[in-house]
């Protein structure tokens, strides 16, 4: 990588095609590649996106330039390509910048370079009933970057995996969970136990069933990974289940659109409470991104408040919610898989939809760790184990 491109980012970015013609125009700099392709870059972007030293702090790669100290009518004086392919900008006020052409590329931002990068955005896998689970081994995962990599990618993609050959000690989750980054702590610890006990302060904690929910859909921001391990479970019943939540979403999209958009517009309430906390979250059970997509899902039937809504909307926000509900029952969605001692799952917290059979604790102990990581230390890995 050249000088201009190391100042900019710790990526790498490949030369896709090489700058063949720069064209200075009144308020830009037109760029013509070699596979024919045309870029405008505004003056303002430009100057903004220089990497030098002077701009980009070299050490945190962060930068030091605020846009506001540039004049607003700052335009270039020359513009060229050097011997190495990159694109130069002398400005008139003695500044100078240079621009590696394959970071130039990565971010133009013209119609068909914006559109393919959109295209190329990770693609999530909507699942059913007949989701064949990605299975990884847990030794593998501690010790081999690919396997790990292609691990994180599973659960960013598809949202539920199995992890088998974990050590069944208590505490073994801990080493796995962090092969992703650290754990976040919850009022429920850093780790905790699922295990059935007599002064509960979460349905988790008892031996009846529990319905398809989010883990806590209380708190502003979800958490974006829960691991669950296995290490005893004698007692009959306790069968995990999934659905793809995004799936149901996305159905209900396209079957009930009015349901659709009231589950997208219309808050409801979550509430976690016990002795010593009370946690309160108001949000759509639905979110969806910048681009319209579906990002997240909050659902636990059990922690969610009194609807309050307008008296008009009050029977289409019942009328929805008794619809998203009566899709997760659908057996065309869930999966469902007992868990067994050294294995674990490892899914996304924020569209995997989870529950548990009823178990009988008479007929044996049943104890399962569980921890969270969140959504964003996920990606940052995958980035990090791709460079």
């Amino acid at each position: 990588m050249n000088t201009a491109a190391a100042f900019a980012d710790f990526r790498r970015y490949p030369l896709i095609s090489a700058l063949s013609v720069v064209t200075p125009l009144a308020d830009r700099v037109q760029v013509t590649w070699a596979d024919g392709r045309v870029s405008p870059f505004h003056h303002a972007w430009l100057r903004d996106n220089c990497p030098c030293p002077q701009c980009v702090y070299s050490v945190t790669r962060e930068q030091v330039l605020e846009i506001v100290d540039v004049p607003a009518d700052l335009a270039p004086d020359v513009t060229r390509i050097d011997s190495e392919g990159c694109l130069c900008v002398d400005w008139q006020d003695g500044h100078q910048s240079r621009f590696d052409p394959g970071w130039l590329r990565a971010h133009a931002y013209d119609d068909q370079s914006r559109a393919e990068r959109l295209a190329g955005k990770p693609r999530r896998q909507l699942w059913r009933h007949d989701l064949p689970i990605p299975v990884f081994d847990y030794p593998a995962l501690m010790n081999d970057s690919d396997a790990l990599l292609q691990w994180l990618l599973a659960v960013r993609d598809i949202g539920l995996t199995q992890v088998r050959g974990v050590p069944t000690e208590p505490g073994s989750l801990k080493s796995i969970a962090q092969r992703i980054s650290f754990i976040r702590e919850s009022n429920f610890g850093v780790l905790f136990n699922v295990q059935s006990k007599a002064d509960a302060d979460s349905n988790a904690y008892t031996a009846f069933n529990l319905p398809l929910h989010s883990d806590l859909p209380t708190r502003e921001l979800q958490p974006g990974l829960q691991f669950l391990h296995c290490l005893v479970n004698d007692a009959d019943g306790g069968e995990s289940i999934f659905v793809d939540g995004f799936a149901i979403a996305e159905t209900l999209r396209q079957e009930d659109p009015d349901a659709f958009a009231a589950l997208c517009e219309i808050p409801v309430e979550f509430r976690n409470k016990d002795r010593h906390s009370d946690y309160r979250c108001l949000a759509p059970i639905i979110a969806l991104d910048t681009l319209g997509q579906v990002s997240e899902i909050r659902m636990a039937n059990f922690l969610r408040g009194p609807f309050d809504t307008s008296v008009e909307q009050m029977p289409r926000l019942y009328q929805a919610y008794r619809r998203f509900i009566a899709l997760t029952r659908e057996p065309r969605f869930r999966v469902m898989q007992r868990l067994e001692p050294g294995q674990l799952w490892c899914f996304d917290n924020r569209r995997t939809l989870h529950a548990r059979n009823a178990f009988d604790p008479a007929t044996g102990a049943r104890h399962f760790q569980g921890c969270y990581v969140d959504r964003d230390e996920l990606l940052s890995r995958i980035l990090v184990l791709r460079r």
